[in-house]
């Protein structure tokens, strides 16, 4: 069963979610923070703590230490002590503290990886692995070639793919979030991908440009696992999809 804050702890977080509404956050942001605090205030009462005034950055410490003990990786505590410094802030705004204990609370360390990018020689065999399968290929290809995200390749219409008045073929990408409008150049190679997929598209009435045989929108899901396949038959190791944005971003 899951543990029930006690009033005034559920008032704070049902306070906190709402202020990060009002400042345009979105509701999968909400949500994470709030969890990661009903986390945080669910520690402090197993603590015997009851009122947030009390918290001190001792208090603080041991919650990352219990983070640790639990087995969250390095990058998930980093992520929570964000969200109670936010929460710490909110609270200091709102004169319920009178000091932010958690601008204290150190993150832990951990490595970050460099981007992983595929060798000259990967980046072939995938292009020569998915050539069998036109709109594997296209996709594989508009994904190389542009650097486009796999959402944004999966919300892509037929009427995204566009001509500017120089003649110079593009990809309009609409807005998503926090990412504007933008349109993005096509090179021969994946225009001419684009075509030939577009010559045995199934016929349909939705509009998305990649759909499945059945006509329906090619889901995020299915392209990736299309794509990890390829990965496996071209003898690619630890790739992902993603990994082909970098891929074209260390190229171009």
């Amino acid at each position: 069963m899951e543990k029930i804050l006690n009033p005034q702890f559920a008032k704070y977080q049902e306070d906190f979610a709402n202020e990060l509404r009002s400042k345009g956050r979105s509701e999968a942001t909400v949500v994470a923070y709030a969890k990661d605090i009903e986390q945080l205030l669910n520690f402090f009462s197993s603590r015997g703590i009851n009122k947030i005034q009390d918290t001190t950055i001792i208090d603080l410490e041991a919650y990352k230490k219990h983070l640790q003990d639990n087995n969250y990786t390095p990058k998930s505590i980093s992520r929570k002590i964000n969200s109670t410094r936010t929460f710490y802030r909110f609270l200091l705004e709102r004169s319920i503290i009178s000091d932010n204990i958690a601008e204290k609370l150190a993150h832990p360390k951990f490595e970050t990886k460099p981007p992983r990018v595929l060798s000259e020689m990967e980046y072939r065999a995938l292009r020569d692995v998915s050539r069998g399968d036109i709109r594997l290929y296209s996709i594989v290809e508009v994904l190389l070639q542009t650097g486009i995200r796999i959402g944004e390749l999966a919300f892509l219409s037929i009427d995204d793919i566009r001509r500017s008045k120089d003649g110079i073929d593009f990809l309009y990408i609409k807005a998503a979030g926090s990412h504007p409008a933008r349109k993005v150049p096509l090179n021969k190679s994946a225009k001419k991908a684009i075509d030939d997929y577009l010559e045995i598209r199934p016929e349909t009435e939705d509009d998305t440009l990649y759909v499945t045989k059945n006509g329906r929108p090619l889901l995020v899901r299915n392209i990736r696992t299309a794509i990890d396949k390829a990965f496996e038959k071209a003898g690619i190791k630890n790739a992902k999809v993603n990994d082909l944005r970098n891929t074209f971003i260390a190229h171009h």
